[in-house]
């Protein structure tokens, strides 16, 4: 092969599964034939240190360099040997090759516990009725926690178990303090990761070499990484790209920046990546470049060729995995939250059904930004080829779409996609609480293999929704939840506090909302966010007309995204914090929803305004189901009978249709000609036929067949029962 490009995400992103930039561009390269490979240098140098060998070498250098300790690396140094006893057992069981040790962890008597399992007192109060395996795997990470702790506490003060140095990148107007802090000496994490990087360019020999850094927990890292190719490996081409660039760096202009990089894109990689592989092939001028930094005479500058368009999403290829560790990553849960457990517990093979987002008109959303604003949805029957492609290459069935707002239409179709061909999958995805989602939208999904959505309730105040421009209302979030719920599909919600003008009131009417979600059961998980203004997004273009000022006016030379903020007519935001996620955690566990509001918090607080059944009364409301809905039957043939009905002396007959289901048995009584039609109809309108029936076909048919009422028999019992059997209107 000849020499190819080499795609890194560099320490750290997550841990159980890999993230998915480099496999998006790898499936795009294979389709233009340009030889690529690609390693998650993050699960590696995980790897690398919690192993038997890493933790002897890490608990020497510890004693070698004689450390003052504190309590608690103390109490782990004394404990050594039983860590280093027990560390591989502990990675082979959170990689899903020891379950039976679950037992054993859970019994809390196979591993050393410090400081991080003061928090796991009450695994039953977390967990609940949760299984053994949860609970093993929530302690299991408590154990790594502490060794986190460890070496933070000692050897290396930037280290986090899925971040490394996040500091350092998050909101440096100024490239002093990062590039201070990569004048330092090699940290013990840094040999690490560059042992590990020397091994691969050995293996691989790359012409050119692109690092992705989605967050500032792998923005350090990554400088490091391109340090010592630069240094090591002059002649290689090192670029970056990813969500810290297209976000952090869109207005970048300090040279010491290329010191470490060639090159920096911006937005989708494909094409400007595309366009760079053809450059140092001498194909290309640099003047041909697009969205890409680079430094010239000394000054950075900026190449865009707005001539070459971007490729449509049909055309970017399938994510392709092949290369990377598979089957060693890790599966934690570090918190005892539902929904947060996905992100951190199993192999997900992560997708996108569309690119962008089909509202981009949030105001405190990077809306401005390409990622969002550019909304291009992808064919649900390609989608659906991919997924059957990389469960081939992975050997896996659970997918995570990344989505900003998975677009309920294509949602139908993708599930429609997926039960047509038989498919067991399992996936979750972001949506919009829209009213679209009704109870049969959210059965078809979780019929498909839907088993989680999250979405942005945000601040639980139809004032501040409208001054949001989210284009829903708390009652309408409501409905939506309770649809997700009792399909069997959990929700989460993103919730904020601190939106300019949010008054005292407001916030804790926004906590009375969120109280009342969960007591109604229609919320299973959430997490309060402050806000944060970012340049891109419509408060920060334009804050006066959200009543706030920006502290500073001045455009740093690095990275440019978050904005410090006042907000004068608002409340002491900060302050709420505690209390909100406090009063949260509670109410995921199903406590202390009876508890007065004022309760969670050491100051006074307003009473609520809401009415303590605002939300019951929401969700109780009837659904009406749009005029254009087709049915959908998803159900098995029926079995009938006639039977001999009697009452009063009188005698007629009545049709006994028995569904059966993947639970039980539901079974209907309808006049005999009534019974006919719907058994004749409900092989016409089964989700197998390429085209739906829609319901005037259906009532013509009816009538056709000389039956009257055609609305009495439909929208009435039973029949109106039978989403029950899977008859769907979607």
């Amino acid at each position: 092969m000849d020499a190819p490009i080499f795609l890194i995400t560099p320490p750290f992103t997550q841990l159980n599964t890999p993230y998915p930039a480099t496999a998006y561009l790898k499936g795009f390269f294979n389709t233009k034939n340009i030889p690529a490979v690609h390693a998650d240098l993050g699960i590696e140098v995980t790897l690398a240190v919690f192993s038997k060998s890493g933790l002897e070498e890490l608990f020497h250098e510890i004693e070698h360099r004689q450390i003052e300790l504190n309590a608690n690396a103390a109490r782990m140094m004394a404990m050594k040997d039983d860590y280093i006893k027990t560390i591989d057992e502990v990675i082979l069981f959170l990689q899903g090759k020891r379950n039976t040790l679950a037992h054993l962890i859970s019994k809390r008597s196979l591993l050393p516990e410090s400081s991080r399992f003061t928090q796991a007192d009450d695994l039953t109060w977390a967990f609940g009725a949760m299984g053994i395996q949860d609970r093993a795997k929530y302690l299991a990470t408590m154990y790594l926690e502490d060794l986190s702790d460890l070496i933070k506490d000692t050897i290396d003060p930037h280290f986090g178990f899925s971040r490394y140095a996040e500091s350092l990148g998050r909101s440096a107007n100024s490239f002093d303090e990062l590039y201070a802090a990569l004048h330092a000496p090699y940290s013990y994490l840094d040999q690490i990761l560059i042992k590990i990087l020397e091994q691969k360019m050995v293996l691989h020999q790359p012409k050119m070499v692109c690092i992705s850094v989605p967050f500032p927990g792998n923005l350090y890292t990554s400088f490091r990484c391109g340090e010592w190719i630069k240094k090591h490996y002059p002649h290689v081409t090192v670029a970056m790209g990813g969500g810290f660039a297209n976000t952090e760096l869109r207005s970048l202009s300090d040279p010491r920046v290329f010191e470490y990089y060639d090159f920096i894109t911006l937005d989708d990689g494909e094409a400007p990546l595309e366009l760079l592989w053809e450059h140092i092939n001498g194909k290309r001028a640099l003047s041909e470049l697009k969205r890409a930094f680079t430094l010239q005479n000394k000054k950075v500058v900026y190449i865009n060729n707005t001539a070459c368009a971007d490729y449509k999403q049909g055309q970017v290829g399938t994510p392709d995995y092949t290369g990377l560790l598979l089957d060693q990553y890790i599966s934690a849960i570090e918190v005892a939250n539902p929904m947060h457990s996905l992100w951190s517990d199993g192999r997900w093979n992560k997708l996108t059904m569309a690119h962008g987002c089909y509202w981009a008109k949030c105001t405190f959303c990077d809306i401005s930004l390409d990622y969002i604003k550019n909304y291009e949805p992808v064919n649900a029957s390609l989608i659906v080829d991919r997924m059957e492609e990389m469960i081939a290459q992975t050997g896996q069935n659970g997918f995570h779409f990344v989505d900003e707002a998975a677009p309920p239409s294509l949602m139908k179709s993708l599930a429609i996609e997926i039960i047509r061909r038989k498919l067991v999958v399992s996936w979750w995805t972001n949506v919009r609480f829209e009213k679209s989602f009704t109870r049969d939208l959210c059965l078809l999904l979780k019929a498909s293999g839907c088993i989680a959505v999250s979405g942005g309730l945000e601040v639980a105040s139809d004032r501040l929704l409208k001054l949001i421009d989210k284009g829903i209302t708390v009652a309408q979030v409501a409905r939506v939840c309770k649809h997700f719920t009792e399909s069997g599909i959990m929700v989460h919600a993103y919730l904020m506090y601190g939106f300019p003008t949010q008054t005292e009131q407001e916030t804790i009417d926004s906590l009375e909302m969120v109280r009342q979600l969960f007591q109604t059961g229609v919320l299973q998980s959430a997490f309060w966010h402050l806000f944060t203004m970012t340049a891109h997004s419509p408060v920060g273009l334009d804050p006066a007309k959200y009543q706030v000022r920006k502290q500073t006016n001045d455009i740093g030379t690095f990275a440019n995204n978050d904005i410090q903020h006042e907000d004068p007519t608002g409340a002491d935001h900060e302050s709420f914090g505690f209390g909100l996620k406090k009063a949260l955690l509670n109410y995921m566990h199903g406590t202390c929803l009876d508890f007065s509001l004022r309760e969670w918090f050491d100051f006074k607080v307003p009473k609520t305004t809401i009415a303590p059944d605002f939300i019951q009364k929401a969700i109780d409301e009837p659904e009406l189901v749009s005029a254009n809905a087709k049915p959908i039957w998803l159900g098995k043939i029926p079995q009938w009978e006639i039977v001999q009905k009697s009452k009063k002396g009188s005698t007629w007959e009545q049709m006994q249709i028995s569904f059966q289901t993947q639970q039980s048995n539901h079974s209907i009584s309808v006049e005999p000609d009534k019974g006919a039609w719907l058994l004749k109809i409900l092989p016409e309108v089964a989700i197998s036929k390429p085209k739906q029936k829609t319901i005037q076909e259906l009532k013509a048919d009816y009538e056709a067949n000389g039956l009257e009422d055609f609305e009495l028999f439909w929208d009435n019992k039973p029949v109106n029962a039978l989403y029950k059997a899977g008859l769907l209107l979607v």
